[in-house]
């Protein structure tokens, strides 16, 4: 169904603009923003005008570049329609889509047609897609095999925003590590085509001296230690020199690693790094449910206030959610067996909000943490369908937030398929009021109104 056309104009005493946060006018048309006037400015004739209330703040809609979606093939974990309605509802209007864990994962054209394929007619946000850079044996993913160059090539010409790989297994069997000899190619051939390598940074030979994963969190940590990061990492940033890629670092949770993308960044190497809601509000002491394993682990106290400072000091850009959901019942057992990821989808915006609340951030921090660095670093933030920002010429895609309204996580209400969160009960600062999609308001987060992306490239912007 088409959107109303009707010019709408959202007046808010607090705006977050790429200048700060202010009073202003947000002017809408077709779907994009058109201008950004004094919160005073008489509206276009004929326009409807909304006003926030004083409690509320008028965010851009915040872009995850990191889900795992899942469809096809495992949609009993989680599916387009769920995991786009619990982003709606949290926020979120734009999602990257991760190459795995969907059957088949994202490593040539013919699977991206089929997850797109999926995806369409039931998404309640806009949705793009990474492809996988995976070694392949007659097409198939191998560990045995290769990087194939021309595959990647003709899923960028399809419309991935990039290609990630692992350093160490991925969990899944069709989605094998690439060797040092593939990520060196795997490199290169994103140079070439000017897109990003996101990379799992987990160092296969430093998990493979580390003592094996017990069933208590203890042991588990200790089977993944922090130098299995840092060591990638500085691999990583040797990559982004000998090839002039940008390498981008998923899922930081070691603030050793943190230290060390900051420093490749001030040597002016390609490299950026992100964090997640979990290793910015959990902490091992307290750490007692599967719902809270993930790889790499959640760490120490100490350890989180430290990523907190790497994350205000630029040496990490970005916090998206890594949300990676499954079954309840591969979350039982113990951390040695049970399956690796947080559900957090939802409620990352007020996990990362309540945090940095308490630690003297702003919104404006927020925004630029949750949806200009991550529309960037997907390709979102430029030509007529960019993303990230409350300017004239973005697409309008806004939110009404009250940051000062504080509830408790019920996983009966979130709308992923499964309720699953280690924020069960926790009480939360935040609420997302109203989100506007390409300048319509949802009335519902079941509405699949949401559009496939690819990015606008650098050459045709």
């Amino acid at each position: 169904m088409e959107p109303d056309r009707q010019t709408l104009v959202v007046r808010a005493r607090r705006a977050v603009l790429p200048t700060g946060t202010a009073p202003a006018a947000v002017v809408v048309a077709d779907g994009r923003i058109t201008d950004v006037l004094d919160h005073g400015a008489p509206a276009p004739d004929g326009a409807v005008v909304v006003d926030l209330a004083a409690d509320e703040v008028l965010l851009p809609g915040l872009v995850d570049s990191h889900v795992h979606v899942d469809e096809p093939g495992r949609t009993d974990w989680e599916g387009f329609a769920t995991a786009t309605a619990a982003a709606a509802a949290g926020g979120i209007t734009t999602l990257v889509d991760m190459p795995l864990n969907s059957i088949p994962p994202t490593v040539d054209v013919d699977a991206l047609i089929t997850k797109r394929d999926a995806a369409r007619h039931q998404v309640a946000v806009d949705v793009a897609f990474w492809g996988g850079a995976v070694p392949l044996c007659d097409g198939v993913p191998d560990a045995a095999g290769a990087v194939d160059p021309d595959r990647m090539a003709a899923l960028v010409d399809a419309g991935v925003c990039g290609f990630k790989c692992f350093l160490t297994g991925s969990g899944v069997p069709e989605f094998p590590p690439v060797s040092h000899d593939d990520l060196g190619l795997a490199a290169r051939t994103c140079a070439e085509l000017d897109v990003p390598l996101v990379v799992h940074a987990e160092d296969d030979g430093v998990l493979g001296e580390a003592p094996p994963a017990g069933e208590d969190y203890r042991s588990f940590l200790a089977s993944r230690p922090p130098g299995a990061e840092t060591t990638a990492v500085l691999r990583l940033a040797g990559i982004a020199a000998r090839t002039g890629a940008h390498v981008h670092v998923l899922h930081v949770s070691a603030f050793e690693a943190a230290e060390e993308i900051g420093a490749a960044r001030a040597a002016g190497l390609r490299l950026t790094g992100e964090t997640c809601p979990h290793y910015l509000a959990l902490a091992s002491e307290t750490m007692t449910s599967t719902a809270g394993k993930c790889c790499p682990p959640v760490r120490s106290e100490s350890n989180r206030e430290l990523l907190w400072g790497a994350l205000a000091a630029g040496r990490l850009q970005a916090v998206v959610s890594d949300h990676s959901p499954c079954p309840p019942e591969l979350k039982d057992g113990g951390f040695g067996q049970a399956w690796g990821g947080v559900s957090s989808l939802e409620v990352a915006l007020r996990v990362v909000w309540s945090g940095a609340h308490a630690r003297g951030h702003t919104l404006d921090d927020l925004v630029g943490w949750m949806a200009a660095a991550p529309a960037a670093l997907a390709g979102l933030d430029r030509g007529p369908g960019a993303k990230g920002a409350i300017a004239a010429g973005r697409v309008a895609d806004l939110v009404a937030f009250a940051p000062d309204e504080i509830a408790e996580v019920d996983p009966a209400a979130l709308h992923h398929r499964h309720p699953v969160t280690p924020y069960a009960g926790l009480a939360l600062r935040g609420a997302v009021r109203r989100v506007w999609l390409h300048g319509t308001e949802r009335g519902g987060t079941d509405s699949p109104s949401g559009r496939l992306l690819a990015p606008e490239r650098k050459g045709n912007a």
